[in-house]
């Protein structure tokens, strides 16, 4: 059987951060990498994910290609709050409103129609933004420091399992990331759930955190 292979790289761009204190300076350092157009890679709640300037579409392209993710697969992206969710989504249907006031900050990732002036490289041609509020301490804070919207796509090549430490972050992945932050092992799993709330009755793309029964006995 074969093994993921593990992360042997330099860890120069390694830099580990107190889950319960994050440090104020390296949240900063993480920040301004992602203003300038670099990469970071970040904990979320489940997994470590890759986050940058969802709206620079050049680094949302090495996103892609350091992932090899292919171009028809939406990224999804982190906001601070759900009063951001207008400036990205075309419309909020009722039903989005319910989710995001049950289950945000949290495991739910819901799919709005998008805006036009979102990024073509985000929504893969669709239409379609998907968008959450993480709860990681980390995560909070990097996004609160930052001016723009941040992605939240996992730290893993396309297909492959996440990773929940940094040793299992594959060498594809570190070598071609500017900053590391290193929060320990998180909780794992499959990550967020996923409905898309542009369909009536909302439609559950993937099953994470929150479960089906929970999401529906919202609407």
């Amino acid at each position: 059987m074969n093994k993921k292979p593990r992360n042997s790289a330099p860890n120069s761009n390694v830099c580990r951060i107190d889950p319960a204190n994050p440090d104020f300076s390296l949240i900063k350092e993480a920040a301004d990498v992602v203003k300038k157009g670099g990469t970071v890679i970040f904990p979320t709640r489940t997994l470590y994910g890759i986050g940058v300037d969802a709206f620079n579409t050049a680094v949302v392209n090495r996103v892609f290609q350091v992932k090899k993710r292919p171009a028809d697969k939406p990224v999804s992206v982190l906001v601070k709050s759900i009063s951001d969710v207008s400036s990205l989504a075309a419309e909020v249907p009722s039903a989005a409103v319910k989710f995001m006031e049950a289950f945000w900050p949290g495991g739910l990732t819901i799919v709005f129609a998008a805006r036009p002036e979102v990024p073509s490289s985000l929504t893969a041609g669709s239409g379609k933004i998907g968008i959450r509020v993480p709860e990681h301490p980390v995560a909070v804070k990097l996004i609160a420091a930052l001016d723009c919207t941040l992605t939240g796509t996992s730290a893993n090549l396309s297909g492959a399992p996440g990773a929940d430490c940094i040793a299992d972050l594959p060498i594809e992945i570190t070598n071609n990331i500017d900053l590391v932050i290193d929060s320990g092992k998180l909780k794992g799993g499959i990550g967020s759930t996923v409905v898309d709330v542009t369909t009536d009755p909302p439609t559950v793309l993937r099953e994470g955190e929150v479960s089906i029964e929970e999401l529906f006995q919202m609407i």
